[in-house]
C-alpha cells in the first residue's frame, strides 16, 4: 500500500517542526559571558594606614557556561578586577585576579511574575585569586582560595543574545599578612563587585528570533 501525500507531508512538518524547537532550546547549551563594572574591596583586607578607594574601575569577567538542562548548569570564568587607594591612604594599585568554576541555577520558572523577556540566575562555586601589587609594592603577590556567589539579572534581546546585570561576592580564604610589611599594598580580603555585560550563544540556532 502506497503512502498517501498527506502523511509524507505530515511527516516532513513534524521533523521540521521538532528540529526548529531543539534548536532554539540548545543555545542556552553553550554560552559565553563579557561583562565589564565596578568593584568595593573590604577594608579589612589591607594593613594598617592603607585603604582601597570604596569603587574601583575596572571589573572585566569573561566566561563560558554551559547547561545541564532547563534549570542548572556550569560556567568557568575569569575575572580582572583593578583597585586603588583612598585619599587619605598612601599611594598604590593592585591587580585582583581570579578563577572560578560555578554552579549555574536558573530560577526563572519560579518567579512567574518576571516580564517575559527577564530571567534571573545565581551561581556560586570555589576558585582562586591572585593578587599583584603595583610600584614599589610589586614583590608583595599574594594568592589564595575563595568562593564566589551572585545573582544576574537578563533580558533576552532573542534567543541567541542577552544584557545582563551581575551582582557578585567573592570571599578570601587568606591567612594575615606574616610579617606585616609583606601586605603593604597589596590585598587579602573579599570584593564585592558590579557588573553590565552580555551573554552570547555558542550553540544552537543562528538566525532565531
Amino acid at each position: 500500500m502506497k503512502t498517501s501525500n498527506t502523511s509524507y507531508c505530515f511527516i516532513i512538518v513534524f521533523l521540521l517542526s521538532a528540529t526548529t524547537i531543539f534548536a532554539q532550546e540548545d543555545t542556552s547549551k553553550w554560552r559565553a559571558l563579557l561583562a565589564v563594572g565596578v568593584n568595593s574591596p573590604s577594608q579589612s583586607g589591607f594593613v594598617s594606614n592603607f585603604e582601597g578607594n570604596t569603587i574601583n574601575f575596572p571589573t572585566i569577567n569573561l566566561g563560558v557556561q554551559t547547561m545541564f538542562n532547563s534549570k542548572m548548569g556550569a560556567k568557568l570564568d575569569l575575572g580582572y578586577n583593578r583597585f586603588t587607594n583612598a585619599d587619605n591612604s598612601p599611594d598604590f594599585k593592585v591587580n585582583y585576579t581570579r578563577i572560578n568554576a560555578q554552579f549555574v541555577y536558573d530560577a526563572t520558572a519560579h518567579l512567574q511574575f518576571l516580564p517575559l523577556r527577564m530571567a534571573v540566575v545565581g551561581h556560586i562555586g570555589p576558585g582562586y585569586s591572585i593578587v599583584k601589587p603595583l610600584d614599589v609594592y610589586g614583590d608583595n603577590n599574594v594568592s589564595f582560595l575563595n568562593a564566589m556567589a551572585g545573582l544576574e539579572f537578563h533580558y533576552n534581546l532573542d534567543k541567541t543574545l542577552s544584557l545582563y546585570l551581575d551582582g557578585s561576592y567573592i570571599k578570601g580564604f587568606a591567612n594575615d599578612f606574616e610579617p606585616e610589611l609583606s601586605g603593604y599594598g597589596s590585598f587579602n580580603g573579599n570584593l564585592l563587585t558590579v557588573t553590565v555585560g552580555v551573554s552570547i550563544a555558542l550553540s544552537g540556532c543562528r538566525t532565531c528570533n
